[in-house]
Order: structure tokens, then sequence, then C-alpha cells
């Protein structure tokens, strides 16, 4: 019977960066038709021109930053005078950070944190392209996050209307959306439209035998032979469309492989998946926690108590309880909440009665939230 137990010292994985959800697979399936017309968009920074505006648009884990990221490796591996950056807007939401990072990918190092305007950062990047004669290119990624904060149009504008302000600096961007519900030509201004003219490519979810095939050649780099059979992996790709996220059904291979390391078992189980899913279905939630602001945690947090109860929540009296707790005004408050909506936490419905009521519910239960909140 020892035989089929692990070792101390004995592990399922063969190369546990394979389950990371900022891995980058060398073989990259079912993307070729994106990948090529991305190509196309980039092409013309190759040769110093401005590369073509581009819309990225599909659901999380369709494989959208996968593709920017590989294509990104490819410039950086072939030429010096097409800068690519990559910034991922779920972090990094205001003008001034993502200038940042991207004064920081020419420069090496950030710009100084306190005393230095944007207008001054935004200079010190044009002057960077005009004296290396680069093209920038920014891929702006799960930038509806950007449209939740009102920063968008800013960004984009300044941006693209660089040029006329600092002569020769060519820069173009890929703004890549993960909100199916955002109409980018609707979110920008006229003076942005103007300029951005992009074509849109869309990522459609994975289907069912993509699904089986990426997780296969993950489990067979990621895993020592024998760890998942046949049948346990059929239940991963069940559980991974169930929740309609790739990113999903890679964190549950993980979770599930180290819930029968802790058994010291050679192999994984249908229990070690069922309880990894129990966790990893709440992948959406806990990273969009780790983006709100100290006072949107805060009214998250007020919002699943009151959820906890089991009474209607009435966004009107929600607020004077809120208030009371959390000092803002109901306009803060009802943008918060509303930001909150297109991040998929909860849902703001109307109800017509006495005029329109305003209605939350969490998508959450409620006691998840507030652990995730901790």
């Amino acid at each position: 019977m020892k035989k089929n137990l692990l070792m101390w010292d004995e592990s399922l994985f063969r190369d546990p960066d394979v389950f990371e959800i900022d891995y980058i697979p060398e073989q990259f399936e079912f993307r070729d038709a994106q990948m090529r017309e991305l190509a196309f968009q980039i092409k013309p920074g190759l040769r110093g021109g401005r590369p073509l505006n581009t819309i990225c648009k599909g659901l999380p884990g369709s494989g959208k930053t996968t593709s920017i990221k590989k294509l990104f490796q490819e410039i950086e591996e072939t030429t010096k005078k097409l800068v690519p950056v990559h910034v991922n807007c779920q972090m990094d939401n205001t003008k001034f950070a993502i200038l940042s990072q991207i004064y920081k990918k020419l420069s090496g190092h950030l710009p100084p944190a306190s005393g230095t305007s944007f207008k001054q950062v935004f200079d010190a990047v044009a002057r960077m392209l005009q004296k290396e004669e680069c093209v920038l290119l920014v891929a702006l990624d799960d930038a509806n996050y950007l449209l939740y904060e009102n920063e968008l149009n800013t960004v984009l504008y300044t941006l693209l209307r660089a040029h006329e302000s600092y002569e020769g600096v060519r820069i173009g961007v890929i703004v890549i959306i993960s909100d199916p519900d955002v109409d980018l030509s609707r979110a920008v201004d006229a003076r942005v439209s103007s300029v951005l003219r992009p074509t849109e490519i869309y990522f459609p979810p994975y289907g069912n035998e993509e699904v089986r095939e990426i997780m296969t050649a993950r489990v067979m780099q990621g895993f020592f032979t024998g760890v998942l059979s046949d049948e346990m992996l059929n239940l991963v790709v069940e559980q991974t469309q169930k929740s309609g996220d790739l990113r999903v059904g890679i964190d549950l291979l993980k979770r599930a492989a180290l819930n029968a390391e802790r058994a010291a078992r050679r192999s994984i189980e249908r229990g070690d998946i069922c309880g990894a899913y129990a966790v990893s279905k709440y992948l959406h939630l806990e990273y969009t926690l780790r983006t709100l602001k100290d006072e949107e945690r805060r009214v998250l947090r007020e919002l699943a108590a009151a959820s906890a109860g089991g009474t209607e929540m009435n966004a009107g009296e929600v607020y004077k309880s809120i208030k009371e707790k959390v000092p803002l005004g109901y306009t803060r408050f009802y943008e918060i909440v509303k930001k909150m909506d297109a991040m998929r936490l909860v849902n703001l419905h109307y109800r017509d009665g006495k005029g329109r009521t305003r209605v939350i519910t969490l998508r959450y239960e409620p006691a998840r939230v507030l652990e995730y909140l901790l």
C-alpha cells in the first residue's frame, strides 16, 4: 500500500509554473486567426510607422491577454524600434499610474511618486521616444476598468494625439475589453473617436473540445504521468465550462493536485476536484476585490453585511445606513454601486412603484464576499 502513497519529499507536479495564472504557454492553440489579425495591425510599427489601433474583445479567460503577451515577446526578440508596453488596468487604473508603467518600460524605473505631474511624466516619455526614435505600442488590458474610473478618454486622447505636440512621436494602442456590455464606440467621446478608428478583434469563448485540448496540454506538461485520469479530466473540463472561464479550470487543476498531495496520494480523485472547485469558482471575485479602493471595499462590506440579513437592499435605504459608517455623499455612493454592477459584483436593477426604486443584490454569497474582503 505504501508504494501508492507520496513520500514527504515527492510531488505530483512536474512543473508547477504551468498552473499559474500568468503563465504563457509555448504552444498557444485556437487563437491563430486573432494572432494573425493582431500581427497585421502591429506591422506598421515594425517599419517605423504608427501601429493600427485595435480593440480585443471577449469574455474573461478567452485568450486575449495571452495573445498580446505572446506577440509582445516576439516583438521584443525582433526589434528595439517598437516598444510594447502591457498595462493591467485592473491594478493601474489612473492616467498617472498608466503613464508611470510606460515611463518605467522606457527608463527602467518608475517616476517619482510625489512632486511630479502627469504632464511632466508624459513630456519625459515623449522626449525618450524622440531621442531613441522608437515607436510605442500600449496594450490597455481590461480597459473597461478605466471606464469605471472615468479615465479612458483622457488616457487615449493623451496617447493618440501626442504627435500633435511632439514631432515624430508615434503611438498605437490595443484596447482589451472583458466586459461584453461595453460598446467602446459609444463609451469614448468624439475627440478620441476621431483618432482611435480601431479594428475590433473578437475572442469567442473556448468550446468544450478546445478546453479539453488546452487542459490536456497543461496536464502533460505540469503533472507527472498518471496523476490525472481521463475520467477526472472530463470532470475538470465540465467544471471549467460551468464557470465559463479557462482560468478557473487551470486554477482548479492546481488546487486539486495540492489536495491530493495533502492526502499523500499519487493521483487526483473526484473529491480533490470538487473541493478545489469550491474555491476556484470564486477566482473572479478574488481578483476583482483586489482592484477596489479602500472606500469601495468598505461600501461592499456594508452591502454584504446588509445582504446577509436577508432584507431587500433599496439603494436609498442602504445609503442611509452606510453613510453613518462610510462618510460619502449619495452621488459618490451611487457611482460606486454602478461600478460594482459593471464589475459583476452586484446587480443593480429598478422596480417601478412610487417612482423608480433602485434595488441592489449581491452576485455572490455575502459570507464569501466578507471572507475575501478580510
